[in-house]
This record gives structure tokens, C-alpha cells and sequence, in this order.
């Protein structure tokens, strides 16, 4: 990634504490429930990463490796950064019960709970620049870059570093006053602020989220096997899906959250109804069936600013079709499955045969 230099270093008279108060006060004003200020050295997480790099388990996301330690060293990614300002934004919908209703229900499509309305990329990058902007109203300009998942950046360490919360033993940021159902997004800046006080870790002795997962993808507190996480393989993962874990997919058809569901401090989780957020397409209450009938241009129309799009529509149908092959021989499940039978693409083609056969078995007569 290209990224043009940063302006000169500030050369305000305003107050550090000042500057850093008021930052957290607009961060509230554009609607982020918190804010911190963290400083650039990384050192132990960085040994973390290239430990965890080493070891391969991030799958084929290249992308993690391919950065090197810029990702690890803000202050390489962009030169001049002295701080950085680290924002959280509430997407945790009170619907815990219907989500542990939908994944007992082999026939209803899980779709993971940050995903069932729009993309929220592009709103926490509008609102980040307009929390820079309006900071340069007042003092003066500054060197900045804003970044939501947009750059090679170690965003929980960092949010961490800034006391918005602790990085949990499932490998997300848990906030003791609200959960861990919240996006984080981070700006990059040249101001010398006071840095804030990191967060306490409070797991305890707790191992739920590793109890949990389905895939046994958490192989170790803090150490998370991406190639075995439903979110990696239903996502990120392109081709087949390894058939060794696909009955333990379930009927998640687009992540997974069970490791947040089950954690005890989501019990504090501020429920947000920020209009974006939103289920869109009854994602919440759809069928397989249903979805699995998608064709690529309805497909492409329902998810239009939606983060499922990334997916593309080979690995939606892909998808599904391990959940149709995990779900009940109905006669619905079972017509799914035939109707892509010749698909054109052969990684559905495999994935449908694959749950047409795991059906042909549970429907034969005991010999």
C-alpha cells in the first residue's frame, strides 16, 4: 500500500491534555461510545505476531505476512506518527437468545452479527475523518491518516494500549463496561498527546470461548488457528473447505460468533441501534433455501454495501452448501441441493455432492 507522507509535525501551542480531552469529547459528539490515545511501541505483540506468523497460522491470508513488522511499527507505516487515536463503535444487537435459537436450527441461515446489515467501513472512515477534521479546526493542521481495516495496522494492541479494553483469550477486544460487540477503527497522528492508561486483562481462569468454538480453532489462550476458524474458512478462505470440518460448521453460512456469545462480559455489552446496522434482506431470519436461490445478479443486488459482498457469490453458494449439508433431510433442503447439482463452478459442484452424499447416508435404511 501507497501512502503519501504525513504533513509536518504540528506546530500548535495548544495544550497536550487540552487537545486530548477535546478529541475524546467529538469522538462522543460523531456518535463512537469510546475513545483512547496510545503510543506507537508495540514491542511484546510484535513478538506475539511474528511468533504467530512463523508458526503459519494465518492460513492463506499472505496479506498478514507480506507487511512485515510495519504492521507492528506504526511509526513505519506512516513516518512522523507520534500517537495514535483508537475508537470504538458499538454494533451489539440485544438478540443473544435468537441467535442461539438460530444456530440450533439446522434449516435457518447464521450469518455473524457484524455482518447483517451495511458495511461499516465506510461509515467509521467518514466519521474518523471528520473527528481529524474538526480537531484541525480548532488547533491548526496536523499529519494524520485514518484507517479502518485499510492498512497492515495491529488495531487491538493498539486499542488495548488505549484502554478501550482487553484482548480476550478468543483473540478479540473485550471492554469490562461494554463487551467486545464493536468495530474498531484508528487515526494516525503526528501530535505528541498524553497517552492513556492500557487496559487490565480480567479472563481469569474463563476458557468458554475455547470450550466453545466449534472448530477448536482457539488452540490456546490468546492463539488462534485461523485455518480452522469458520470465520477464516467461510470468508477469507478461497476453494474447497476441508471436509474434516465442515459438519462442525453447522449453519454458519458468513462467520461465526459463538465465542462472543458465550463470553460472560458480553452480559455488559451496550446494545446499539445505529440505523446502518440494521439486519437487511431478513439475514437474521432467512432460511438456507432461501438464500442458497440466489443467483449471482440477486446476489450482487441484495448485498450491495453489505460486507458479505466480499465473499462473492461462489463462496455464498459454496458456503451454503456445507450448511445444507449439515441440516435436516427435508424435502426443501434436499430440492436446495439438487438445483445446483450442475452448477457451473466446480468448488460448488463439490460442496453440494458433499452434502447430497452426507444426506444420501443419513436417509439410508439401516442394513
Amino acid at each position: 500500500m501507497s501512502l503519501p507522507p504525513p504533513a509536518a509535525v504540528c506546530s500548535t501551542s495548544a495544550d497536550p491534555r487540552a487537545v486530548a480531552r477535546r478529541v475524546r469529547e467529538l469522538a462522543r459528539e460523531l456518535g463512537f461510545q469510546r475513545c483512547g490515545i496510545a503510543g506507537v511501541e508495540l514491542g511484546a505483540d510484535e513478538d506475539h505476531l511474528r511468533d504467530w506468523l512463523a508458526q503459519g497460522l494465518y492460513g492463506t491470508m499472505d496479506w498478514m505476512a507480506r507487511h512485515g513488522d510495519r504492521r507492528s511499527r506504526p511509526q513505519e507505516l506512516v513516518p512522523g506518527t507520534l500517537r495514535v487515536v483508537s475508537v470504538g463503535l458499538d454494533y451489539g444487537r440485544d438478540d443473544g437468545e435468537q441467535a442461539w435459537r438460530t444456530l440450533a436450527d439446522g434449516e435457518r441461515a447464521y450469518v455473524a452479527r457484524y455482518a447483517l446489515g451495511r458495511d461499516y467501513h465506510k461509515l467509521m472512515r467518514n466519521r474518523l475523518q471528520k473527528l481529524a477534521e474538526r480537531v484541525q479546526d480548532e488547533i491548526g493542521p496536523f499529519g494524520h491518516r485514518v484507517f479502518v481495516d485499510s492498512a497492515p495496522v495491529l488495531e487491538r494492541a493498539l486499542a488495548r494500549n488505549g484502554g478501550l479494553g482487553w484482548i480476550g483469550k478468543h483473540t478479540c477486544l473485550i471492554d469490562s463496561d461494554g463487551g467486545s460487540w464493536f468495530f474498531l477503527g484508528e487515526i494516525y497522528l503526528d501530535l505528541p498527546l498524553p497517552v492513556d492508561e492500557p487496559a487490565s486483562a480480567h479472563c481469569g481462569t474463563c476458557v468458554r470461548c475455547i470450550e466453545v468454538c466449534p472448530t477448536r480453532a482457539i488452540v490456546a489462550p490468546y492463539r488462534l488457528d485461523a485455518r480452522r476458524c469458520i470465520s477464516y474458512l467461510t470468508i477469507e478462505h478461497e476453494g474447497a473447505i476441508p471436509e474434516e470440518l465442515r459438519p462442525a460448521i453447522g449453519n454458519r453460512i458468513f462467520g461465526c460468533d459463538d465465542c462472543q456469545l458465550v463470553c460472560p462480559w458480553n452480559k455488559f455489552a451496550k446494545r446499539s441501534d445505529e440505523p446502518d446496522f440494521r439486519a437487511r434482506n431478513d439475514l437474521d431470519v432467512a432460511t438456507l433455501p432461501q438464500l442458497f436461490a440466489w443467483e449471482e445478479d440477486e446476489f450482487l443486488r441484495r448485498t450491495e454495501g453489505s460486507p458479505i459482498r466480499r465473499s462473492g457469490h461462489e463462496r455464498w453458494l459454496r458456503n451454503i452448501a456445507v450448511a445444507l449439508g449439515n441440516a435436516p433431510s427435508t424435502p426443501d433442503v434436499l430440492a436446495a441441493l439438487e438445483s445446483r447439482r450442475e452448477h457451473p463452478s466446480p468448488v460448488v459442484r463439490e460442496h453440494v455432492q458433499w452434502a447430497l452424499a452426507r444426506h444420501a447416508t443419513s436417509l439410508a435404511p439401516d442394513s
